[in-house]
């Protein structure tokens, strides 16, 4: 991943930006080496999974029935389908990004919104689902090797990556504006809206770059924009809180987790608005990712397009507040950031 504005620098700033505060408050990390808090999903009822267990408040608890659709679990890879399990890949160590993916409050169990959409699509499949937890390094090396058969872990679809791994799109990659709720203010997909405002956001990271280039713009009309930067989380917060800033401007699902944290104190926010990861041009992508030609594609994206006809797929979304990072349907191998932009 070559440049600073890289689609990890984005994952990287969920993880500093946006969860240390909440680790601190007491959400645990996953262990110290490569590859742990492994774990099966043996608890829930057949033909049922649980969505959000011991999610420490980022998700409400739900449980969802789904049970195996033979004619998509019949396209699998033989060798997957003959194994009885789907080892599914998350890169979350070592400090975790709730509400995605993190060890929940019983200490260990990989719990958030990327494992848990793992688990309804291996029910899908009629399969175990075996998640594995990872540096996001690794969750790559694990895909390499055959280790894991799939990555559910907020991977953006890429060209640079499609070189070597295959896609199914299951949810938008959005950046968010976050302000305190009593605003009245919204983005409304136009930056013209930012002229006069103080904006924080992240340094090095792909929020900022979209944020430095609206400056640029509106500086050229005579508009002012203001960009303020903050070592954390804890002190952005403090400053959207006290006025300070008007907003935030970082990855939509960390506002998200955030703004449920927050939802009954004084300092309530709310999401104003969300753009694309990948910029103007292009909606971004999040995608399954499974290593090129392995034959996975394919099926799971018929599995979430399953989920998301039956109306499982919403409900997913809707535990984790995700809602407005839904897609209308799962695509093989989508567009993704281009070349010069992965």
């Amino acid at each position: 991943m070559p440049t600073q504005f890289t689609r990890r620098s984005l994952i990287r700033g969920i993880t500093a930006a946006t969860a240390v505060a909440s680790l601190a408050t007491g959400l645990a990390a996953c262990g110290g080496n490569s590859d742990a808090a492994t774990s099966t999903d043996s608890a829930a009822k057949s033909g049922e999974v649980v969505i959000g267990k011991v999610s420490n408040g980022a998700a409400k608890q739900t449980t969802i029935k789904v049970s195996e659709v033979k004619s998509i679990s019949a396209e699998l890879p033989a060798a997957v389908k003959k194994s009885g399990g789907l080892e599914i890949g998350i890169g979350a160590l070592p400090a975790g990004f709730p509400p995605l993916a993190y060890v929940g409050n019983d200490q260990k169990t990989l719990t958030g919104a990327e494992p848990d959409f793992g688990r309804l699509v291996a029910a899908v499949f009629g399969l175990k689902p075996e998640v594995k937890n990872s540096t996001w390094e690794n969750l790559f090396v694990g895909i390499d090797s055959g280790r894991v058969d799939v990555a559910f872990s907020n991977v953006t679809d890429t060209e640079e990556r499609k070189k070597k791994y295959e896609f199914a799109s299951y949810r938008q990659d959005n950046l968010a504006f976050i302000v305190p709720k009593k605003s009245t203010w919204n983005f409304d997909d136009d930056y013209e809206n930012l002229a006069g405002k103080t904006i924080a956001v992240a340094s090095g990271t792909n929020q900022e770059k979209i944020l430095l280039e609206w400056k640029a713009k509106l500086a050229k009309e005579g508009k002012k924009l203001n960009v303020k930067y903050f070592q954390d989380s804890t002190s952005t917060y403090l400053a959207l809180n006290s006025g300070k800033v008007d907003a935030s401007f970082g990855p939509n699902p960390g506002f998200a987790y955030h703004n449920r944290q927050v939802a009954n104190t004084p300092n309530a926010t709310r999401t104003a608005g969300t753009y694309s990861g990948a910029g103007a041009s292009l909606q971004g992508l999040i995608a399954a990712t499974a290593k090129k030609d392995s034959g996975l594609a394919k099926p799971l994206a018929d599995a979430i397009n399953y989920l998301i006809k039956n109306g499982q797929y919403a409900e997913w979304l809707k535990a984790y507040n995700l809602s407005n990072e839904a897609v209308a349907k799962s695509e093989v191998n989508p567009p993704g950031l281009p070349l010069d932009n992965s």
